[in-house]
C-alpha cells in the first residue's frame, strides 16, 4: 500500500494556524522561535511619524482614565510569576510614555491591557482571573461550587489560571467546578477545557448552538492560507518591543500551550432564542447571538445577581466585521441587533457587565451607556457604509469616508476605537457584503494580474529609477500611501531592486508605526520585516488531538477536494462508498470532471466502483498519525470491497499546499545577510519577569 494513502483518504497532515479555529485576533500558539537567534528590530520614527502620531494624539480624550480605574478595581490578588509567564511574551517595555514608533491611542489600549494582571472580584458571586491569556477566565458561584465561563486558550493556561484562582480566592477555595461554559466557537474560549476537566473530572460542559460543528468548519477550508495570513496580523515572528509587535488589541497576548476540546454535555439555545437553563441551583438565561462575532456565539443573564454575561459581544474596543486573516464577512446589522437585544432584555436592571476580554463595568446607567455607545456604532459602520456605497462611494474610498462622518459621541468613547476592527476595514467588509468586491468601474472589472500589472506601471511611470527618485521625495514628506503602492510595483516587477525593497519596507514600517489598529501595524510591520530578513518561523499550531477528534468527516472530504489538482484529475474518475460503521454514516466520494465531491446518502450506492470500509474513530487515528491504511486493513480494521485502483488515482493528483508562500517578494540570502546587521540585534530572548503597572 503506498504510503501517501493516509493522506488520500483524510487529511493526515491538516494544520491549523492559531487562527483556524479561533479568532478573527488569533489564538492558540507555540512559542514564537526564530530561525535565527536574533531579535529583529525596526527602525526609529521619521519626522512625519513624530508629527502624525502627536496630531493624532491631541484628538483623543486622554483625560478619561475610567477604563483604567475599572481594570483596576476590585483587585483580589496579583500574579505570581509562575501564572504571570503563561503568556507568549513579555510586555516589560511598556510604560507610561508614548514612543514615538507607535500611535498613541493603540499605546494606551496596550497600556490598558497590561494592567490586567491576577484574580478580580465583579460582585459577590463572580470573580476573573485576568492577564494570562487573550481572554478572560470567569469564576460564578454556584450553590455548592463554581462555573468556569470561557476556560482561556490553552490546557496550561487554564490549569495555572484556576490553581491561582482556587488558592486566592476569599471563599469557596476547596469546592468544585461543577459546570464550564463556553461562550462561542474560537479556541480562546474553549481550547482550555481539557484542563479544567483533568482538575474536576465530573464537571459539565455547556456550548452555545452547534458550537462543535462550526468550531472545526470555520476556517478549515481556507486554512492553509489563513494560516500564513494570520502570522501578519498578529505578528507572529516578532518578539514584543517598540518598534514591533505592541498590543493583540484584545489583551496583550496570547498564552502557550495545547489547543483542547471537551464535547458540550449540552448545546444552548438550538430550539430557542432564549434558554434558561439552572446549573447547580444558579439560573442563567442564554441568549443566541450566533452570527455576530462568532458563527455559534451565545450571551446570557444571571437574573439573581443581576449580571449580564456578554462573551465576545463586546469588548472595551471595536471588533471586525471583517477579519484581516482572512474570514467570512460578519454582519454588522445583527451584531448591533443582537446588542440591542440585550439591552431591551435585561437593561433595565443590570448591574453588572462582565465578559470575554477587557473588565467589567458597573452600575445600570453605565452598563446601558456602554451597550447603548457599542449598539450604535456596529450600527453605524452598517448603516453609513450602505449610506455611502448607495451614493456612489466606492469599494477603495469607502474606507476613508466612512471616518468622515464619525459622530462625535462614539469618536470621544475610548471603547469604540478600532483596536481590532477598524472603521478603514469594517466599511469595506459591509461593501463587500453586499456589493461584492467590483465598484462597477470598467477599468477594474479584469485588471491584469499583479506582475503584468506592475511590470506595465514601472514602463508608464519611465522606469525603476524614474519612480524610486519620485518616491524618495514623497517619502520624506510623509506621503506613505502613494509611496507604498508605487514601489510594490516596482519590487514586484523587479525582486532584486534592493533599493526599492529597502524604501517599501521603510515605508511599510513608518504606516505601521502610525497605524491605531493592532492588526494593522503588526501587518505593516511583517511585511517589512520580511523584505528585509525574509521569512522567519511564525506561531502556527498543529490541530491537537482534541480538535481532530471532533471534526466531522464531512469536513475532511470537503477538504479533501480543495487539494485535488483539476487538470490532473480530468483524466480520471471513480466513485467509492465511505462506509462509517461506529457512527452509522455513509458518504458516496466521486472523482469526475476534475472534481473530488461528496454526499451523505442513507445506503451504499451499487454503480460504485469499490466500498471503503473504516470506523470514523480510525479516520481519527489517521489525522494523529496513529495508525495506516496497511495496519488498518491488514488487521482487517478496514475493509475495501470493489477495485482500489481509487487510491492509486488520488494518489497522482492530490498537491499539497505551501505553508510559507509568499506575500511580498522576498529577498536573497546576500540581502538578508546584510540586512541582519542593520535590523536585528544579538541578544537574548525577553525573560518574563511580570509586567509594568501604570499606577
Amino acid at each position: 500500500m503506498n504510503k501517501s494513502v493516509i493522506a488520500l483518504i483524510v487529511i493526515s497532515s491538516l494544520s491549523f494556524s492559531y487562527s483556524a479555529v479561533a479568532h478573527s485576533h488569533g489564538t492558540g500558539q507555540d512559542e514564537h522561535a526564530l530561525t535565527t537567534s536574533f531579535m529583529y528590530q525596526g527602525k526609529p520614527a521619521t519626522q512625519a511619524t513624530k508629527a502624525y502620531n502627536t496630531e493624532f494624539a491631541k484628538g483623543l480624550n486622554f483625560d478619561d482614565t475610567k477604563s483604567f480605574q475599572e481594570g483596576r478595581a476590585n483587585l483580589i490578588a496579583p500574579l505570581d510569576a509562575a501564572t504571570a509567564a503563561l503568556l507568549a511574551d513579555a510586555y516589560e517595555f511598556i510604560s507610561d510614555q508614548t514612543p514615538d514608533t507607535i500611535n498613541p491611542s493603540l499605546y494606551r489600549q496596550a497600556q490598558m491591557n497590561n494592567e490586567a494582571y491576577g484574580l478580580y472580584q465583579v460582585n459577590e458571586g463572580i470573580f476573573q482571573i485576568r492577564g494570562t491569556d487573550l481572554a478572560n477566565m470567569s469564576l460564578v458561584r454556584t450553590d455548592n461550587g463554581w462555573i468556569v465561563f470561557d476556560p482561556l486558550t490553552t490546557k496550561e493556561a487554564a490549569k495555572a489560571s484556576l490553581a491561582f484562582a482556587l488558592k486566592n480566592l476569599p471563599f469557596g477555595n476547596h469546592d468544585p467546578v461543577v459546570a464550564m461554559i463556553y461562550s462561542h466557537s474560537h479556541a480562546d474560549h474553549f481550547g482550555g477545557s481539557r484542563g479544567i476537566q483533568e482538575m474536576f473530572p465530573n464537571v459539565t460542559v455547556y456550548g452555545s448552538a452547534n458550537i462543535t460543528k462550526e468550531m472545526v468548519d470555520e476556517n478549515v477550508l481556507a486554512g492553509n492560507a489563513m494560516s500564513r495570513r494570520t502570522s501578519y496580523q498578529y505578528g507572529a515572528t516578532m518578539v514584543p518591543s517598540e518598534t514591533t509587535i505592541v498590543d493583540a488589541a484584545l489583551s496583550n497576548g496570547i498564552a502557550k500551550g495545547e489547543i483542547t476540546y471537551v464535547l458540550p454535555d449540552h448545546e444552548t439555545n438550538l430550539d430557542s432564542k432564549f434558554e434558561t437553563v439552572v446549573i447547580d441551583g444558579l439560573e442563567v438565561v442564554f441568549m443566541d447571538a450566533s452570527g455576530t462575532e462568532a458563527v455559534s456565539e451565545a450571551v446570557a443573564y444571571i437574573p439573581s445577581m443581576k449580571t449580564i454575561w456578554s462573551a465576545e459581544v463586546t469588548y472595551k474596543g471595536m471588533h471586525n466585521i471583517y477579519t484581516l486573516r482572512g474570514a467570512k464577512v460578519r454582519d454588522a446589522l445583527k451584531w448591533s441587533k443582537e446588542i440591542n437585544n440585550m439591552l431591551q432584555e435585561w437593561g433595565g436592571e443590570a448591574e453588572f457587565l462582565f465578559a470575554a476580554h477587557s473588565s467589567p463595568i458597573w452600575g445600570n446607567q453605565d452598563i446601558n451607556d456602554f451597550l447603548k455607545l457599542q449598539r450604535d456604532n456596529y450600527g453605524f459602520v452598517h448603516n453609513q457604509s450602505l449610506r455611502l456605497a448607495n451614493n456612489g462611494v466606492v469599494l477603495q474610498d469607502i474606507g476613508w469616508e466612512i471616518e468622515k462622518v464619525l459622530p462625535q459621541s462614539i469618536k470621544d468613547a475610548w471603547h469604540t476605537n478600532g483596536y481590532h476592527g477598524t472603521y478603514s476595514h469594517n466599511a469595506r467588509a459591509v461593501y463587500n457584503m453586499y456589493l461584492g468586491f467590483f465598484d462597477m468601474n470598467p477599468a477594474n472589472l479584469n485588471p491584469l494580474p499583479t506582475k503584468a500589472e506592475a511590470a506595465k506601471f514601472v514602463e508608464y511611470m519611465g522606469g525603476e529609477q524614474a519612480i524610486l527618485k519620485r518616491a524618495k521625495a514623497d517619502f520624506y514628506k510623509g506621503e506613505y500611501h502613494f509611496v507604498a503602492t508605487a514601489v510594490n510595483k516596482v519590487v514586484v516587477n523587479n525582486p532584486n531592486n534592493n533599493d526599492a525593497r529597502n524604501l517599501l519596507a521603510d515605508t511599510y514600517e513608518q504606516l505601521g508605526y502610525q497605524s491605531e489598529g493592532a492588526g494593522w501595524r503588526n501587518i505593516y510591520l511583517s511585511g517589512a520585516q520580511e523584505l528585509r530578513i525574509g521569512r522567519q518561523a511564525g506561531a502556527l499550531k498543529s490541530a491537537s488531538a482534541d480538535i481532530i477528534a471532533e471534526m466531522p468527516v464531512r469536513s475532511l472530504l470537503d477538504y479533501l477536494a480543495i487539494k485535488v489538482d483539476s487538470i490532473k484529475a480530468q483524466n480520471y474518475a471513480f466513485e467509492v462508498n465511505l462506509v462509517l460503521p461506529d457512527s452509522k454514516e455513509v458518504y458516496v466520494v466521486e472523482l469526475a470532471n476534475g472534481n473530488l465531491s461528496n454526499a451523505k446518502i442513507d445506503k451504499v450506492k451499487d454503480s460504485a466502483t469499490a466500498t471503503f470500509t473504516i470506523n470514523q474513530a480510525d479516520i481519527v487515528k489517521l489525522n494523529l498519525k496513529q495508525t495506516t491504511v496497511k495496519q488498518l486493513l491488514t488487521s482487517k480494521a478496514a475493509s475495501i470491497q470493489g477495485d482500489a485502483s481509487f487510491l492509486d488515482i488520488l494518489a497522482k493528483v492530490m498537491t499539497e499546499f505551501d505553508p510559507a508562500f509568499e506575500i511580498v517578494p522576498l529577498p536573497t540570502d546576500k540581502v538578508i545577510e546584510a540586512n541582519k546587521a542593520i535590523y536585528m540585534k544579538n541578544v537574548a530572548r525577553p525573560v518574563h519577569n511580570g509586567r509594568h503597572h501604570h499606577r
